[in-house]
């Protein structure tokens, strides 16, 4: 253990784990889906809403964990990483331990998901086995896929289109096209998450021999990805609220778009390396402001 790493408390040690500033991709989807799902006239669940949201955060901290896990033993983690201390690699957190923790935290997930599949049926089911099992499979198992560069079409699936539907149709108990057009931004803003992710890794993961979309795409393509998921979620909104009038509200979002720009030329630029990190953190702060102004949009053209 580095020197650094032992002024690290165990506490500190469990919250860099969980990675914080991922934590967003896993609320805003469940924000978005519930505003969805009442704008279109159903009924508020707030124990419903607590709870899916609950269990969107476990299922994202357990995959974090597996994610810490696996990528130190396949040799993606060492002590060249630009990002963020890992805690399984550099001892901070001891690998029982992690697997312990990995194993308690989709433990609770599934605890708390019988609620939910009490309230939406086989459908919730099948959501929460399949989100469990592919964030374990990210890094981990015979064919992690976050090393096959499937990465970011799991994020944008699970973390937009399924999340956001899902959300709504606990909440409505039926499927919307609504809730289904909003997911599409949210699921583009939280990939935008594991591109800048893994453009800073690029370098080491090229060692490693993890073949993200990054490695395979390369430095300029994977800037230029980023910059055009953002265009896209924040024109979809945009169209939606200029084609329909109900829907003009939708246009909010449309204030996060200074700070967008200001991050999609950081990416275009130079930065790279640890400055990536900054970048990283601010990406997931837009995604929390752009998805609670979505939320409110949506909910200021409540169906009459």
């Amino acid at each position: 253990m580095t020197s650094a790493a032992g002024q690290i408390t165990p506490v500190r040690a469990w919250l860099l784990a969980s990675r914080p500033a991922t934590l967003p991709a896993a609320a805003v989807p469940v924000l978005v889906g519930a505003s969805a799902a009442i704008s279109e006239g159903s009924s508020f669940h707030p124990l419903v809403f607590v709870t899916t949201l609950v269990c969107a955060l476990l299922i994202q901290i357990g995959t974090n964990f597996a994610n810490d896990y696996s990528d130190f033993h396949r040799g993606a983690d060492t002590k060249h990483r630009l990002g963020p201390v890992r805690v399984t690699q550099s001892g901070l957190i001891s690998q029982s331990a992690v697997r312990l923790g990995i194993i308690v935290v989709f433990g609770l997930a599934v605890l708390l998901g019988a609620v939910l599949a009490w309230v939406g049926g086989w459908p919730i089911i099948a959501i929460g086995v399949f989100s469990i099992l592919a964030g374990l499979a990210y890094t981990g198992g015979p064919f992690p896929f976050g090393y096959h560069g499937l990465g970011d079409l799991f994020v944008f699936v699970f973390f937009g289109l399924i999340a956001v539907t899902g959300t709504a149709y606990l909440q409505s108990g039926e499927w919307n096209a609504f809730a289904l057009v909003l997911s599409v931004p949210v699921g583009l803003l939280v990939t935008n998450i594991l591109v800048v992710n893994n453009l800073r890794d690029r370098p080491t993961d090229i060692v490693a021999g993890k073949r993200t979309l990054a490695v395979r795409f390369g430095d300029r393509n994977t800037r230029a990805q980023y910059a055009l998921f953002t265009a896209v979620a924040y024109a979809i909104p945009l169209v939606v609220a200029l084609t329909d009038p109900s829907r003009r509200w939708l246009v909010l979002p449309l204030l996060t778009l200074p700070i967008a720009i200001g991050l999609v030329r950081r990416v275009a630029g130079s930065t790279s390396g640890r400055d990536l990190n900054a970048v990283l953190e601010r990406t997931g702060q837009l995604l929390l402001m752009f998805g609670v102004l979505l939320a409110v949009g949506a909910l200021l053209g409540r169906a009459r």
